[in-house]
């Protein structure tokens, strides 16, 4: 597998992610160059059986800016906040308020957004919490990349407002996946349900998906935790002021890191065995991005922080939705665990 040279690890080292006593800076590195090894010509990063999505390759893509691998990468809001290029932001700017213009189609009066379309252009029948919860951190940063550029999308502003009521107060919106833990913690990583809210609700499912001394499981029914919901748990954790229970997460996950830098995808720890018998360069991603929040070597370090709802627009939004109140159902109003 590729490695840096000692000038690409000298550029870097002032400003890469190193978490003390659980990842160094030229680890964190190796790790970013785990992920550009399955890069392919197109720029495309995906899974290890080749196949491509959106979400995880803008997480990699996140992850590579991080490390500092400009050319592997660039990624719109986060990357501005990382590189500072102002050029970059300019010339995706149409590329987001078309891609944001497109997801705010599929968005129900309620505030919940349908998953996806059909070839034929069909909106599908049901959204999902994981889903809608990462769509509203996308919006907050398109919302943040238009002030910057001087280009105000009030409209967007009502659509989050929305999206985040229908994350926190109406559980009948969303296709019941609660099996996986990504339901239970994307709301709080997303950013729809912070403050004390977040902290029952994540209290809450605490037993249910998190394993003591491996990371949180994938789904709540089977014996096997992933590094990628770990990382994520420990950036939910750290939004809301838990920064050493992030912390404990990201170094109980390091049992995954392989020598070369690169990640397992899970482990079995019924069977004591890598499951799948994988290297996935989004657990990569995650693991990356975690280390950067939690010591705060980048200036996109604050993003998941930063996305978290106002929880008076959330209200405002839900009385005009539908007439109810969001503390009425929060946080128990985030659909069942289990």
């Amino acid at each position: 597998m590729p490695q840096p040279d000692s000038s690409q690890r000298s550029r870097a080292a002032a400003w890469v992610p190193e978490v003390a006593g659980i990842l160094t800076a030229d680890q964190i590195i190796s790790t970013g160059h785990a992920i550009t090894a399955v890069q392919q010509p197109d720029g495309s990063i995906g899974w290890p059986d080749g196949h491509v999505d959106a979400w995880n390759h803008v997480e990699c893509a996140m992850a590579l800016s991080v490390c500092g691998l400009r050319d592997a990468c660039r990624g719109a809001w986060h990357e501005l906040l990382v590189s500072r290029d102002e050029g970059f932001a300019q010339r995706m700017w149409p590329t987001v308020r078309s891609a944001i213009d497109f997801v705010l189609g599929l968005q129900r009066p309620r505030g919940e957004i349908i998953w996806r379309r059909g070839g034929d252009g069909t909106p599908d029948s049901y959204a999902l919490l994981a889903g809608s919860s990462s769509m509203y951190s996308s919006l907050r940063c398109a919302i943040m990349l238009a002030e910057y550029l001087a280009e105000p999308q009030p409209d967007w502003e009502l659509a989050a407002d929305l999206l985040a009521h229908a994350v926190a107060g109406h559980p009948e919106a969303f296709a019941d996946k609660s099996r996986f833990s990504m339901d239970w913690y994307y709301p709080v990583l997303g950013g729809p349900v912070r403050g004390e809210a977040a902290k029952v609700h994540l209290g809450k499912g605490w037993d249910t998906y998190v394993v003591p001394e491996f990371g949180v499981r994938c789904v709540h029914d089977q014996p096997w935790v992933t590094a990628a919901e770990t990382a994520e748990l420990a950036i939910a954790l750290d939004a809301i002021g838990d920064g050493a229970g992030a912390l404990d997460l990201l170094d109980q996950i390091q049992l995954l890191r392989d020598p070369s830098g690169a990640y397992w995808t899970g482990w079995q720890f019924a069977t004591l065995r890598h499951y799948p018998d994988e290297q996935s360069s989004y657990t990569s991603a995650a693991i990356v991005l975690a280390a950067d929040v939690l010591c705060g070597a980048t200036a996109g370090s604050s993003l998941f922080r930063d996305v978290g709802a106002d929880p008076a627009g959330v209200m405002r939004a839900g009385d005009t939705a539908c007439g109810c109140d969001p503390r009425d159902n929060a946080p128990d109003g985030i659909p069942d665990l289990v």
